[in-house]
This record gives C-alpha cells, structure tokens and sequence, in this order.
C-alpha cells in the first residue's frame, strides 16, 4: 500500500493533473493461485504420463505431454505479467481499477457518486489476507462495481471510507 508514493507510468497516465493518488496498491497476489495450482498438477501430470509412456515407448506422446506443459508454463508466465501490471488506486477525486497487460481496461468511478461500498470476505480471503470491494452508486451500472482480490481489505476499506464519508469533529 502506498501513500505519497508516485504511480507507476501505467497508472499515472490515466490521473488527471488537479488529483493526487492517496491509495495505490496491486491485487493480492493470491489472484495467481489457480495459475500455480494448474501448473504444478501438469507437472505432476507430466511426470507421471512420461514415467508411463516411457516404460510403453510412446516418445511421440512424451513430446505431447510436455508440449502441454510448457503451454501451461507460458500461460502461468502470462498471468504474472498481468498481475504485475494491475493496479487499485484511490484518489483525492475516483478510484481506478487498471488491469491487462496487451488491452489495457481502466473502470473508474467518482467518489461522489459512490452511495454505498462493502467488502467480503471468504474464508480463503480471511485466512489469505485479501477480500472484495462491492461499490454502489445511485441506481446506476457502473464499470467499476467490483473489485476483488484487494490486499489489506479492513486498512483499506476503513481509509476509503473516510474518503468516501468524511466526518466532522463536531463532538
């Protein structure tokens, strides 16, 4: 989480010149589990399938299954990149959500228009440390409704909100 630090050139292009970035941090990186997940079980996949084929003499299928494997490689390569470039930022005016590595996708939202905001968290989230952000706005689709996969959900659910509904010290 970063406060004061200045963007990264892949966001700070989309920040307009009279706001400044108050919140800034990347998914947590517990989006990349599936990616993991899929490339170790084709690894033990593929280890297992050689040691089969191997004893049958199939090479032209040790040459497949490892293909496959190196396929799964690439795509979990992919991923990280993705992850690396995707950003949740807050500002004194909106917040953005950047993603995509090739297509780049900006969801924004204006804190003003922002009537309600609550986040979730599975028992995976809970025990990870990441949760969900769920934004609402006055009867109204926004791009930006969801965003998942948020570090330091309690810290950053609490600072948004004081953004969101700054109090006064009236007592």
């Amino acid at each position: 989480m970063t406060h004061g630090d200045s963007a990264p050139s892949s966001v700070n292009r989309y920040l307009l010149p009279h706001e400044h970035q108050v919140i800034m941090v990347r998914r947590h990186p517990a989006v990349l589990l599936r990616p993991v997940a899929e490339v170790l079980g084709g690894l033990i996949l593929a280890g297992l399938l050689s040691t089969w084929f191997g004893n049958q003499g199939g090479g032209g299928l040790l040459v497949v299954v490892w293909w496959a494997w190196l396929l799964l490689l690439i795509r979990f390569v992919w991923k990280v990149a993705e992850w690396s470039v995707d950003y949740f930022v807050v500002t004194s005016k909106r917040m953005l959500l950047t993603t995509g590595l090739i297509t780049r996708k900006v969801d924004m939202m204006p804190l003003g228009k922002v009537t309600d905001m609550r986040f979730e968290r599975s028992l995976l989230g809970r025990m990870l440390g990441f949760g969900e952000f769920v934004l609402e706005s006055a009867g109204q689709d926004q791009a930006l409704s969801r965003v998942n996969y948020i570090p330091y959900p309690e810290t950053l659910y609490l600072e948004v909100c004081q953004m969101l509904f700054p109090g006064g010290d009236d007592d």
